[in-house]
């Protein structure tokens, strides 16, 4: 792979417009990590092009044999899992332990959907149960590829997050068209190498580095493209929504996940689980902490037990092992979520400990004492803040998970199994977690939101079925 060359229908090549290239910087400490060539309007119609040959072909090729590509591309995802690591730790600003459990799951992953690809059963239809209709037809149903798929993935895990669209929907016999996010394109680069070094067909895999702005609406309103997956801000994803045409989309959304602590919970089970899963990328996960939502008898414990923890969280340089929570993914962005913590300080809330920014390092914070239907509350972070706020009994604290235009995930800690019903019927949220906080993903499993947080499902099995269409088919023995 040339770093500057685009992948176009499964090959290298220059991008068609002379000198578009952008070199990616560490958020770190602003060095050069390597150079990507954008891609122009241009690019977007050779590549749906290609794809369109290649889906052609792709969805002719047995399962089996896609089985087998895949199931290479896995073992050299295995390979190059320490230089895949590098590159997400260099770009995204992610501590290296963490880039390292990212890239060391993307082999299995891979491995996940291709068994899946190979799982496309139907169904038989017992028509002779209709009126009129007798043992002379049979029914059944079969699934194939939506054809031409357009994933669309954000920074906060360059590597997971692209194979949980890219692997199942190549399984499923789809060609896609990958666009990365801008910040981190180098990490799907190195994915996108590990398929066509397997032998993917050509046309069947496409990446275009470049602007939202630029490529993102000639994309999704193709009328080529038959499926999009996208994950993302509400706010594109509604844009998307409004603009695509009739095609298949699966929208994975913004979230402000909330975690209920009861009063007889483990606390110090709870202060564990949240100094965890509030901090884990910075704060920079759909499914991070971000409010706690304590009974007024346990409050004042449970925040003796959680700022210790938080304090104790390591920033500096991410390639360090010593690190245990790295930068936000820009300098813009740590202003951000900066403003926002000392906001709620002026609001009534106590900042308890951190929200200072050292460029795009912001040090870890506890913030308590915040109104529920405050903007700290309602609107999604995307930073190492953690809000606590109380709730007198369990219809209010109910009333506070489900309180936000989100609904991505939840948790409650709790020792009680009848709470622990309420709590999984009631909470309007894609997946809740019992003692354990929303941060928590089993790459397996169906992941996906409710109200804001989008529509459709993740994870290598849902996928696939998100990836494929179903067609009834009815055999005739009599002509009438």
């Amino acid at each position: 792979m040339a770093p500057t060359e685009l992948l176009i229908g499964s090959r290298w090549q220059a991008s068609t417009g002379p000198g578009r290239t952008r070199e990616v910087m560490s958020p770190f400490d602003g060095s050069p990590v390597g150079t990507v060539a954008l891609a122009g309007p241009e690019d977007v119609d050779v590549a749906l092009a290609a794809a369109e040959r290649g889906a052609a072909v792709w969805r002719r090729t047995p399962a089996h044999e896609r089985m087998t590509i895949l199931l290479r591309a896995a073992e050299l995802a295995d390979e190059r899992a320490g230089r895949i690591a590098r590159t997400i730790s260099a770009e995204s600003g992610k501590t290296i332990t963490e880039a390292t459990g990212e890239a060391s799951r993307s082999g299995d992953l891979i491995r996940l959907a291709a068994f899946e690809g190979t799982q496309l059963y139907g169904e038989t239809l017992p028509l002779d149960a209709n009126r009129g209709t007798g043992f002379d037809k049979v029914g059944f149903t079969l699934r194939q590829p939506c054809g031409v798929v357009v994933a669309i993935t954000p920074f906060n895990y360059p590597a997971l997050l692209v194979l949980h669209k890219l692997a199942p929907a190549l399984a499923a016999g789809n060609a896609v068209v990958l666009k990365p996010a801008t910040s981190t394109p180098l990490t799907a680069l190195e994915l996108a190498s590990c398929f066509v070094d397997a032998g993917l067909p050509e046309g069947v895999l496409s990446v275009l580095v470049g602007s939202g702005g630029v490529l993102g609406d000639l994309l999704v309103t193709d009328p080529r493209v038959r499926k999009i997956s996208f994950t993302g801000s509400t706010a594109t994803g509604e844009h998307i929504a409004r603009v695509a045409g009739v095609k298949k989309l699966s929208l994975e959304l913004g979230a402000s996940c909330p975690v209920v602590v009861l009063p007889d919970a483990d606390l110090e089970l709870a202060a564990s689980a949240v100094a965890l899963g509030g901090y884990v990328n910075a704060g920079q996960v759909c499914i991070s902490v971000q409010r706690v939502i304590t009974h007024p008898s346990i409050t004042a414990d449970f925040l003796d037990a959680l700022v210790p923890k938080v304090k104790a969280i390591r920033t500096g340089d991410p390639s360090s092992p010593e690190t245990t929570m790295g930068t936000l993914i820009t300098t813009a962005e740590a202003e951000r979520v900066e403003r926002a913590i000392a906001r709620a300080g002026t609001d009534g809330a106590r900042i308890l400990t951190g929200g200072e920014r050292d460029g795009a390092v912001v040090s870890p914070a506890v913030v308590a004492d915040v109104h529920p239907d405050s903007a700290f509350s309602q609107q999604e972070l995307f930073g190492p803040a953690v809000a606590v706020s109380s709730a007198a009994d369990w219809e209010s604290a109910i009333a506070q998970a489900n309180g936000t235009a989100y609904g991505l995930g939840a948790g409650v800690f709790t020792s009680d199994v009848a709470g622990a019903i309420r709590a999984v019927r009631e909470i309007d949220a894609g997946t809740v977690h019992i003692n354990w906080t929303p941060l928590w993903r089993a790459d397996l499993m169906p992941y996906g939101g409710l109200k804001g947080s989008g529509y459709g499902k993740e994870g290598p099995r849902a996928a696939v079925g998100e990836m494929t269409e179903v067609k009834t088919i009815v055999l005739h023995g009599r002509p009438w």
